[in-house]
């Protein structure tokens, strides 16, 4: 099977893995303390996004503002519920473990870059038995957040260079790609933070069984 690329990037969050269950229940968390109603699931997605700190602030600014908070206590709560509660709901995309192993038997390096923190994102691989299949995981602490290109600099970097191309879901990802000079095929099934057609990606898939064959076409 030949594939055009040297190296597939993914994002993480909304992208090969959905974590909107384990992300709002952190979110609910903080907001609880904060004496705010719980966000419902339905709207969880919807705040995810650039960051845990983007998701508070978007989460606040739903139930009622961000005057008299302490933002930043709160957010410390929220980091330390997550981490604890880190992948009690969070799965792989349907088809997504398919196409990580269709990519890497045909010699495809497989990378991360994502704006979560570099050390819960390699401690959710971990506990998900998923580590061992990436070249390069870059998180949120090293570089500057997408859609900043450095990240995604550093991951060709860190494997060795080639031809690389980058998945995501959010206007973050597709960004980052575009300004590190990077195809970029965009997933419907994330949490979009505009409509899929619009993110400004090379293509749009609604499923992993469908990443391959655009790969191919990019």
């Amino acid at each position: 099977m030949t594939i055009p690329f040297d190296i597939v990037g993914f994002d993480l969050d909304g992208t090969l893995l959905d974590t909107s269950g384990d992300l709002g229940a952190a979110v609910n968390h903080a907001l609880g303390l904060a004496g705010r109603a719980a966000v419902p699931h339905s709207a969880v997605s919807g705040l995810i996004g650039g960051g845990a700190r983007i998701m508070l602030a978007r989460a606040l600014d739903l139930t009622g503002g961000a005057d008299g908070v302490d933002q930043d206590g709160l957010f410390g709560e929220l980091l330390a519920y997550y981490d604890a509660n880190i992948a009690v709901h969070t799965a792989l995309y349907p088809g997504a473990a398919e196409m990580l192993n269709a990519l890497a038997a045909a010699g495809v390096k497989l990378a991360v870059v994502t704006n979560k923190r570099e050390p819960m994102a390699r401690k959710l691989f971990g506990e998900l038995g998923l580590s061992g299949r990436f070249t390069s995981i870059i998180g949120a602490g090293r570089f500057a957040l997408k859609p900043d290109p450095q990240a995604l600099h550093a991951m060709v970097a860190a494997c060795g260079g080639g031809r690389a191309a980058f998945v995501g879901d959010t206007t973050f990802d597709i960004g980052a790609a575009r300004a590190a000079g990077l195809p970029c095929v965009a997933v419907s099934f994330g949490f979009c933070d505009a409509p899929p057609q619009e993110l400004g990606a090379d293509a749009v898939i609604d499923h992993f069984d469908a990443l391959i064959p655009a790969l191919r076409r990019l």
